[in-house]
């Protein structure tokens, strides 16, 4: 997997980034400060998985939209709300991540969301369930009660 410079330090700019797969990281609230830092660790396009105004004080996704575009990044706005995935959701996910050419780093509130629909996405797509749940495990987040979804999206092996 890639490495990803000053993991964790949002003090100083950079996201706690975490990596599910070779080509895919997730983490929390990206802010256009720290857009510079995930331009230098390698990313080539950010993915939004979060509502605007969801809590007080979060960045608008067109302040990110617009750091990241000028620093020469991708970017999709996949907002996910309390009302959960949508299969549309699932399809603009991997169309985000099949169009980048290289890493795609895909942000919410603590990175939750986006894990959850990068694995939806990716059982739809074919990738085995129990991977999917084990990659999601490795960077710290507990994809069990999805499952089910999973195996549906998937189908029968």
């Amino acid at each position: 997997m890639t490495s990803v410079p000053e993991i964790g330090r949002p003090d100083i700019g950079q996201p706690d980034i975490r990596w599910i797969d070779d080509r895919t990281a997730v983490a929390p609230q990206v802010t256009p400060a720290m857009i510079a830092a995930v331009k230098a660790a390698g990313f080539v396009a950010i993915v939004n998985n979060r509502p605007d105004d969801e809590e007080p004080g979060q960045p608008a996704g067109d302040a990110v939209r617009a750091a990241a575009e000028a620093a020469g990044l991708g970017y999709a706005a996949i907002p996910v709300t309390q009302a959960g995935f949508s299969h549309p959701q699932l399809d603009a996910m991997a169309r985000a991540m099949a169009e980048a050419d290289g890493p795609v780093l895909a942000f919410c509130r603590s990175g939750t969301r986006s894990c959850n629909l990068w694995a939806l996405a990716s059982a739809k797509a074919g990738g085995e369930p129990a991977a999917l749940v084990a990659q999601g495990s490795a960077a710290g987040y507990d994809l069990r009660g999805i499952r089910p979804m999973l195996d549906a999206l998937a189908g029968p092996r």
